[in-house]
């Protein structure tokens, strides 16, 4: 059963108890990402991310990592363009000292200047193996060619020239904007009851920022084309089609959909391209959903003589979608297997408190898995055939990289 409460200075506390586990999983949701950055710092939500490892007022960097290793749990974190997140996974009988070290982590990170400047090479070091990896940029460059200079096409690592630019100042800055308690989710599954409520509000309850946060500029698709030339052996495409938000009713069909299309190995991208014609190793179709916005992606990657027959065969499978739907097999078929994979995924304590996180963080809202069972059911050829037309019945962009030239 899912509790929540709600602290003095309004963060959000959200706990779902699993007694059968002996795991305890707690992650510090904060509704920012690079979507909340400006040209002068991207890159600052996903830098902030690394420093918050690096040093405490009482902790050293491998005080902070020995500190979980000696437990035999897990820490991590993530930032995306909506959204980071700062989780640790351990025993039940390790919760309240992880906890303990996540907010240490939150509150005390000295932001030490040496240890920013030894963490800027490593972040560098992220962007250019991201640089090597054709396969992960075109999908950056995609989100360029889909929202242009608005903060969504901005990537999450940022640049070489904006990290330079970093000042421990700047960090603190950006948490005092950022990070306020109203801006925060922190969410718990496992072996734990609602006495660790009390636990986190001691530690979390009564701070507060100077600061407010500024208002959302929703992104408009602007379908632009781009791409770039690159020693690679094969060329990397992306195409991208505008999609819809997260608050949007027509979600669930969207999911059958894409799933149909290219998010399985029984999809009809990957039949096609893959198993009928032997045309790529990888392809797939993916669906972003932002607070005002979405993305529906479609990647794959081939040797460059084969790239016209492969954009010819994805024309072909989105015309037939277009015109003839779902095939009664098909829509039966993904719906049984949603619902599998959303029971499966129930399993794991990290996904769990990443579901109710998320959700509470960008929708105050959460449904039981009897309803989201019940919304995937709901699911027809009527309302699939309504989002592929409103999907695919406008411009779409595209990605591309290759090392021929453009």
């Amino acid at each position: 059963m899912l509790q929540k409460h709600v602290c003095q200075n309004g963060l959000r506390i959200v706990l779902e108890e699993i007694p059968a586990v002996r795991s305890v999983t707690i992650g510090i949701w904060i509704k920012t990402g690079s979507r909340n950055e400006g040209k002068e710092n991207n890159g600052m939500s996903h830098f902030l991310e690394h420093m918050f490892f690096k040093g405490t007022s009482t902790r050293s960097a491998k005080d902070i990592a020995e500190a979980f290793d000696a437990i035999g749990g897990q820490v991590n974190a993530f930032t995306s363009k909506e959204y980071t997140c700062y989780y640790a996974k351990v025993l039940d009988t390790h919760k309240n000292y992880a906890l303990e070290v996540l907010a240490d982590m939150f509150f005390n990170s000295k932001f030490d200047k040496d240890e920013m400047e030894r963490e800027k090479k490593v972040v560098l070091e992220e962007i250019k193996m991201s640089e090597d990896t054709p396969d992960d940029i075109v999908h950056d460059l995609l989100s360029k060619a889909s929202f242009g200079s608005h903060p969504l096409g901005y990537p999450i690592l940022g640049t070489e020239a904006t990290l330079a630019s970093f000042e421990p100042e700047d960090l603190r800055a950006y948490m005092e904007k950022n990070y306020g308690p109203d801006n925060i989710v922190i969410s718990v599954a496992g072996n734990v009851n609602e006495s660790f409520f009390n636990d986190i509000d001691r530690l979390f309850g009564s701070y507060t920022t100077s600061q407010s946060l500024d208002p959302y500029n929703a992104p408009a698709f602007i379908a632009e084309h781009v791409s770039r030339k690159k020693e690679t052996e094969q060329a990397h495409l992306c195409l991208g089609y505008n999609g819809f938000s997260i608050e949007d009713t027509s979600i669930y069909s969207l999911i059958v959909m894409n799933n149909v299309l290219g998010g399985s190995m029984s999809s009809r991208l990957f039949q096609e391209i893959r198993e009928q014609r032997g045309l790529a190793y990888s392809v797939f179709s993916y669906h972003s959903s932002y607070l005002d916005n979405g993305l529906l992606t479609i990647y794959t990657g081939t040797s460059k003589e084969h790239l016209p027959l492969l954009r010819e065969t994805i024309d072909h499978t989105i015309k037939d979608l277009i015109d003839n739907g779902l095939t009664d097999k098909e829509l039966r078929n993904s719906k049984e297997q949603l619902k599998g994979s959303l029971m499966l995924s129930l399993e794991s304590t990290n996904s769990r408190m990443s579901r109710n996180g998320k959700n509470e963080l960008l929708l105050r809202r959460h449904k039981t898995l009897d309803q989201m069972i019940a919304d995937i059911d709901a699911v027809t050829h009527t309302s699939t055939s309504e989002v592929i037309q409103k999907i695919f019945g406008n411009s779409h962009s595209s990605a591309l990289i290759s090392s021929d030239e453009l």
